[in-house]
């Protein structure tokens, strides 16, 4: 079978080999050396899936766990991995100028991190990847040069710290209360940890995680960040990024707190999330920051919907998740001509009628018009909230149909400035072809998904089903004498 690990390896190698080839015999390889690493990534997991039948486990260097490291692999983890090279193709920096090199390299470390964050079954190796995508992070949101990207870098900085001290201090005392960080040891003492300390454990790792997820309250870097970088690492950090974060969050939930409380705590984090940002996505006046405070709404739905309990919620939020990646990739996209106030964008659609034509589609996808794929996630998560009907998830729903309807008002004036008649003082930059040709192919995933529901539907029965079996995964990493103490 074939070893998944070089799918995390294979990009930390590359960003450090990448930057040798700026001069010398290897210099007509820089070019290459990323999306070559990234396509075999995708294949080696795209094989792995191939041959995947039931979850397995990959023991690093041969040390059992739980002493050693381990990756875990199953639907889940195959999926959100399998989009990062993915993704990371489709938004590949493929500039020509004497900083591409280091962005590239960047790039590449983001993406061995965040599949290593995909595929780490304990806390101790989520912890490094995660730093590891914070340092990557870092370096592309200063990689323009400009005075903006600084300050934003800077601020985006403090606010990271800040949630990896807090995020360690949660594993600190999840160490010290169980002795291991093991994610499927953890699942077998997850009782020890349905105290008010254990509760606090998790607050804090929600907290931590939660800088990179967009979550409420740690989410202030977004819009500025966004606004001052490239579109295309606003793309990776919010559409790609945000996930693995978001997928960290709910293996721990999952696994090793699967109580009440903590789903309380994501449902109202949810629920924040989803008010405040479109409510300031809604009075922004420019692209950027409209579309940085709508990811924060749109993972807030995210939170809404993994807080669902058992498979429903799984589902859900997988759903949501996906759809959210491929619609706010491409939106970013686009933005990245159209980075300016929406009242100078009258006529952009004279200058790219393409790209204001998808721009409509990815709109109305947001807004759950069926039959495209944002009305399934949309519908999923109100179901799972309405079969439930607590006074809390019954508010869950409010916010999320208000939050539809101000969606709809704010991306309506922007496709209304598109079709509008032009100002002939002001010259709207059409797209270019490389911007265009990313987003088609996020349409095409899309209208993919759109006609495939019934396939996608049973494959996502498979995955949640797995997903929340703790049992299995006891067995699978452990074996069943220490899984069954």
């Amino acid at each position: 079978m074939t070893d998944v690990s070089l799918a995390a390896v294979l990009p930390l190698l590359g960003a450090f080999v990448l930057p040798l080839t700026r001069h010398g015999i290897l210099r007509p390889l820089g070019p290459v050396i990323g999306p070559i690493l990234l396509a075999a990534c995708a294949l080696i997991l795209f094989a792995a899936w191939s041959a995947y039948d039931v979850p397995y486990a990959v023991a690093l260097g041969s040390f059992a766990p739980p002493m050693g490291i381990t990756f875990y692999i199953d639907d889940l983890a195959l999926l959100f991995a399998l989009a990062v090279p993915l993704t990371t193709l489709v938004l590949w920096p493929g500039e020509s100028d004497p900083a591409a090199t280091g962005r590239q390299s960047l790039t590449l470390l983001l993406a061995g991190s965040l599949t290593g964050l995909a595929l780490s079954g304990d806390l101790f190796n989520v912890y490094v990847f995660y730093e590891l995508a914070a340092v990557a992070s870092y370096g592309l949101v200063v990689g323009d040069g400009r005075s903006p990207a600084y300050v934003a870098a800077f601020r985006y900085l403090m606010i990271s710290a800040l949630g990896s001290v807090v995020g360690l201090i949660g594993i600190a005392i999840i160490y010290f209360k169980t002795g291991t960080l093991n994610l499927a040891d953890l699942s077998t003492l997850s009782g020890e940890l349905a105290d008010p300390q254990g509760m606090a454990a998790f607050a804090m790792l929600v907290i931590g995680f939660g800088v990179k997820a967009e979550a409420f309250p740690v989410n202030g870097w977004v819009p500025e960040v966004y606004g001052a970088v490239g579109k295309r690492v606003a793309a990776l950090l919010a559409g790609l990024a945000s996930k693995l974060a978001v997928l960290v969050i709910v293996r721990i939930l999952i696994l090793v707190f699967p109580h009440d409380e903590t789903r309380q705590l994501l449902l109202v984090l949810g629920i924040l999330g989803v008010a405040v940002g479109e409510l300031a996505a809604w009075q922004a006046r420019d692209i950027p920051r409209m579309l940085a405070w709508s990811s924060i709404g749109q993972l807030g739905v995210v939170f809404v919907a993994f807080s669902l309990p058992g498979k429903a919620g799984v589902i859900a939020g997988v759903t949501v998740a996906m759809h959210h990646l491929v619609v706010k990739s491409a939106l970013f996209l686009l933005a990245d001509r159209w980075d300016r106030a929406i009242e100078s964008l009258k006529g952009a659609a004279s200058t790219s009628r393409i790209g204001a034509a998808l721009f409509v589609l990815f709109s109305l996808s947001l807004l759950g018009l069926p039959p495209l794929p944002g009305f399934w996630s949309k519908f999923l998560v109100l179901g799972g909230l309405a079969a439930s009907a607590s006074p809390l998830q019954l508010l869950a729903m409010g916010t999320i149909l208000a939050g539809t309807v101000i969606e709809g008002a704010y991306l309506l004036r922007v496709v209304v400035t598109f079709y509008a008649r032009p100002d002939a003082a002001v010259r709207v930059p059409g797209q270019r072809a490389g911007n265009l040709l990313g987003a088609g192919l996020f349409a095409l995933v899309l209208l993919t998904a759109a006609v495939m529901i019934n396939p996608l539907w049973q494959g996502l029965e498979v995955l949640a089903e797995r997903a929340v079996d703790t049992n299995g995964y006891q067995h699978t990493v452990l074996g069943d004498r220490e899984a069954g103490r």
